[in-house]
């Protein structure tokens, strides 16, 4: 949610069923922010991320899998504002 903080595990390997911090590539319009997505599989280049809210949002749905050094860090914990 906006305004929600999240402790976030920089570095590690991505994890199968944990929400990440990665970032997304480049949309039409230019550069699109870092963003939170869960991983649901490894690809052959790279990890499938999909959105929890599937009415919003981007994901690998829209722009295939994204390259292990995009996936930045796991959530730990979110802190709700």
């Amino acid at each position: 949610m906006d305004g929600d903080r999240l402790l976030v595990l920089y570095g590690v390997r991505p994890r199968v069923g944990r929400a990440h911090v990665v970032r997304l590539p480049d949309g039409p319009d230019g550069p699109r922010p870092v963003a939170v997505k869960r991983v649901t599989r490894a690809e052959e280049d790279g990890w499938w991320v999909e959105r929890d809210n599937p009415a919003e949002g981007v994901d690998s749905w829209l722009v295939g899998a994204i390259p292990t050094r995009d996936v930045l860090g796991v959530v730990l914990l979110r802190l709700p504002r």
